[in-house]
């Protein structure tokens, strides 16, 4: 990726440390203050092009400390972990200033659907992480639960089929979300990814043509 590490070298002291740290811990801190305290701060923390309108441009990086509002503690703790996990060894493969850009990208991603439909979340963002770890090291092996045994390529699928159903279920505002949400995948990886759709369904071809000969 020639154009980032161009980026890189002119202004990789930009790039911010620990930034999913920093993410993941306001989370469990907005968790706690909206479950415990004052349930209204979900209110102002969410991106809603009403708030941007207003001038409530806090929205534009709070958004990214919404937490998911389950009771369930582990639950939570499970998600929080598993992006804690994934976020730092991207952040460890990538360099601080990769790892920044790959976020800003996808939060670029949600104001513009906020902008189209009114309000956007975090989802479409988070899955592009999974996808990005998956897409990186497909054959690495994890415990799911920390019981089960699993290649990410599986989980990788998984989380595919997670986005699809969202994708279809889901409204207006839902779908904008999951799509600009992957900008940062598509910026890193949408030319890896169109060679290897690009591969897969020739071999697919290849193959049935065989079938059909041999028959």
């Amino acid at each position: 990726m020639r154009w980032i590490d161009k980026l890189e070298r002119k202004y990789g002291r930009y790039g911010i440390p620990n930034l999913i740290n920093i993410i993941l811990g306001g989370q469990i801190l907005a968790w706690v203050l909206i479950m415990f305290i004052n349930k209204d701060l979900y209110s102002l923390l969410t991106l809603t092009r009403t708030g941007l309108l207003h001038g409530q441009i806090w929205r534009l990086v709070s958004f990214l400390f919404v937490p998911t509002l389950t009771p369930q503690i582990f639950s939570l703790i499970l998600e929080i972990y598993f992006s804690w996990w994934i976020g730092n060894a991207l952040t460890r493969a990538w360099g601080d200033f990769r790892f920044t850009v790959y976020l800003l990208a996808g939060v670029l991603g949600a104001v513009v659907s906020c902008l189209i439909a009114g309000s956007a979340t975090t989802s479409g963002l988070f899955l592009s992480l999974f996808f990005a770890y998956a897409w990186m090291w497909p054959d690495q092996q994890v415990l799911l639960f920390f019981i089960l045994p699993i290649k990410m390529k599986w989980l990788g699928w998984v989380a595919l089929a997670t986005w699809v159903v969202r994708f279809l279920v889901g409204g207006v505002a839902a779908k904008l979300c999951l799509v600009f949400g992957l900008a940062g995948f598509l910026l890193f990886f949408g030319p890896e990814l169109w060679y290897w759709c690009r591969t897969t369904l020739r071999d697919y071809k290849r193959r049935r043509d065989w079938n059909n000969r041999m028959k």
